[in-house]
């Protein structure tokens, strides 16, 4: 039979010495073909566009090719260039337009651009390596061969309502010189972790930012010594398909990818599922002073929220806002969200600043945004995890209220105020502390408890040990003079602040971290982490470290032998949670629960109220927890528990640091201690 002869993998004419032919407008990005790569780039505004072709590292193109104009379809820039080593390859792209700010079109055909839909970035190899600020264009893009076996890596699929998330920092988790891992701050040092989060008990990791971005993104110096801060957290996207290369211990070699796909698919086989923190509210650009990487060359008034004299809206805090409801926009983000999935296998994405996803172009908030409806109903995400911080920097505040099609759960930031709020003895607090315990149904009713990602700690804040150590913020290293991150942080020192010899004010610190843990890993909803606060790391006060990459972030991992009997109370309650299904229900408790002061049945629900308890039942479990924020002890009268069954301790904050789980000697009273919590379950009785 004769073989038949694709005519697609002929060129039609040549370029710059290349031969090329008209290519295929999608997918966005390159794609290998026959014989070639087939490079697709929109601009609606553009004039004329080039491809920009660098050998890897080289300071000049090696040549540029001009798009002809036939080879543009509707607004797709698309030609296919044949002989080209895609391994050996650095791209971008120039656009000619017009440069009418007023009308939002700020093109500059001198800057060769990055490839919004670029899979590698080049440029930033090596993690706070000074970069070539005069180099012709310092991000390059970069191919990704699909080469990668996954094996029988499939998605665990975890109900949401079992997780137990823990948030961490790629760099900052393994970067001290305690960690002890071969490769620190990277991809693979955070792979040689996973037997540890697998002992500790967690089964999901949040991923803060690993699309690539500049670390060397901030203006601002460390006031004591002078020596510039780095832009540590990476809020700051510049490349939305690539894994940062700064974060691979082989990224030097441009084989981050591979690095990232091994690190997914051994927390896969621990039983960890991954979920990444992404950023589409805004991107590195930043505002009209800000640099022009990619979007704001190729189409900015596409791209970017712009005001009616073409200034950027600033809902992000951040200088632009993405305008995520314009259709290409919405297209951008899912084919990245898909790209995620189905070549990295990650399980869900939690969106920053959420509630910009659901603003019109002009800002005002869409009663149906068709981006977060298209993410919630998208067939390649249909079984992902999606979970929105629903708040913007310009004040739109929607936990309780996000546009969740059934899909979003919500990262609830009532329920870290509630819980901090009783835990430091504000009165009036222990009402709201039940509506939060049982999974906030003021909130989320229809939508049952797995809508509310609990959590007490989170990366933007103090760190749990903090919490109970600073009465006020210490932000003076990250050089703002005192004026960034929250004032609003419900702390208590508990009677010294920072570091002090004292011993009571220490056992009561560990109390009380015990009391956040024991409130978070028994409330209804899913609990979030952070990490390192299973063994009380500090940011000696400092509640907003973005620019620190130093001991201020990093896990000092000496401290979990330091403090050990925290660690093992957290690993105890994560399995505690892990083994009783009622603590994880996905429905809001009515019947199944009961709510008590220090008699059964006759909650305190006034003002001056500091103490809390309740019996949860089901699944043939009976479970009892008392909180007590008051300064003084109480004698609690216990709830009688089912027949044939007797109160066993699990834990008890004040009194109990290896946990028995033996059953009481009177089984009707109990004494709870000044600032503690009390856990008991029923237990048959033998």
């Amino acid at each position: 039979m004769a073989t038949v002869e694709r005519i697609d993998a002929y060129p039609t004419r040549t370029i710059a010495g290349y031969g090329v032919r008209a290519g295929s407008p999608l997918p966005f990005g390159t794609t290998a073909v026959p014989g070639g790569i087939n490079f697709s780039v929109y601009s609606d505004r553009a004039t004329r566009m080039w491809l920009v072709l660098f050998e890897p590292g080289a300071p000049e193109p090696t040549a540029e090719l001009e798009f002809p104009a036939e080879f543009r379809v509707g607004s797709v820039h698309a030609m296919t260039v044949f002989g080209l080593d895609g391994e050996q390859l650095e791209y971008g792209f120039r656009a000619e337009g017009p440069f009418d700010p007023a009308r939002g079109d700020r093109f500059d055909a001198g800057r060769v651009l990055l490839d919004p839909y670029a899979r590698l970035v080049a440029g930033r190899e090596v993690w706070g390596a000074e970069p070539d600020r005069d180099r012709i264009a310092p991000y390059r893009s970069r191919l990704v061969p699909d080469d990668f076996d996954w094996g029988d890596d499939a998605p665990l699929r975890i109900p949401t309502e079992d997780l137990v998330i823990y948030e961490l920092h790629v760099r900052g988790f393994t970067r001290h010189p305690s960690a002890g891992v071969s490769a620190p701050g990277t991809f693979a040092g955070l792979r040689e972790k996973i037997p540890y989060l697998k002992d500790l008990g967690v089964n999901c990791i949040e991923l803060m930012p690993v699309f690539e971005f500049d670390e060397h993104d901030n203006p601002r110096t460390d006031p004591a010594t002078g020596e510039p801060l780095l832009d540590y957290w990476g809020y700051n996207t510049v490349g939305f398909f690539a894994p940062k290369a700064g974060y691979a211990a082989t990224g030097r070699f441009g084989m981050q990818a591979d690095e990232f796909k091994a690190l997914v698919k051994d927390l896969h086989a621990a039983g960890i599922e991954v979920i990444l923190d992404v950023v589409f509210n805004h991107t590195a650009e930043g505002n009209e002073q800000g640099p022009t990487i990619s979007f704001r060359g190729l189409d900015n008034a596409t791209y970017y929220m712009l005001t009616p004299d073409g200034e950027y809206y600033n809902f992000s805090g951040t200088g632009n806002t993405v305008n995520c409801n314009h259709p290409v926009v919405r297209g951008f983000v899912l084919d990245c969200l898909r790209h995620w999935v189905a070549q990295y296998h990650v399980d869900g994405f939690r969106f920053d600043l959420a509630a910009i996803l659901d603003r019109a172009p002009d800002g005002t908030p869409l009663a149906d945004p068709p981006l977060l409806e298209q993410l919630a109903h998208d067939p390649v995400l249909r079984h992902c995890k999606l979970i929105a911080e629903a708040w913007d920097a310009a004040g739109l505040y929607e936990v309780g209220t996000f546009p969740a099609y059934g899909r979003f759960a919500e990262w609830n930031g009532k329920y870290r105020d509630t819980v901090r709020r009783f835990l430091k003895g504000d009165p009036g607090t222990a009402g709201e502390l039940a509506t939060r315990l049982a999974g906030s149904p003021d909130l989320y009713a229809g939508r049952g408890t797995a809508a509310s990602v609990n959590f007490v700690t989170a990366h933007d804040g103090f760190t749990l040990h903090d919490l109970v150590a600073y009465n006020d913020k210490h932000n003076e290293a990250n050089g703002e003079g005192g004026a960034d991150g929250a004032d609003d942080n419900n702390s208590w020192n508990c009677g010294a602040e920072g570091p002090t010899g004292e011993p009571e004010v220490r056992r009561l610190r560990l109390r009380q971290m015990k009391n956040a843990v024991a409130l978070l890993l028994t409330s209804q909803g899913v609990p979030m982490l952070l990490a390192g606060d299973e063994f009380a790391r500090t940011q000696q006060g400092n509640n907003n470290t973005y620019c620190q990459d130093n001991e201020l972030s990093w896990l000092d991992w000496g401290l979990l032998d330091t403090n050990a009997e925290l660690h093992r109370f957290v690993r105890r309650m994560i399995a505690f949670r892990q083994d009783h299904p009622v603590l994880r229900s996905g429905v809001h408790p009515t019947t199944e629960i009961a709510w008590h002061g220090v008699r059964p049945g006759e909650p305190d629900w006034s003002e001056s109220s500091r103490l809390l308890a309740l019996t949860r039942t089901g699944d043939g479990e009976q479970i009892y927890l008392a909180a007590n924020a008051h300064w003084e002890a109480h004698e609690l009268e216990l709830p009688t528990p089912g027949a044939g069954s007797s109160w066993c301790l699990i834990a008890d904050t004040a009194t109990d640091p290896a946990g028995e789980q033996s059953p009481l000697s009177d089984q009707g009273r109990y004494r709870i201690e000044p600032r503690s919590t009390v856990i008991l379950l029923a237990r048959p009785t033998t």
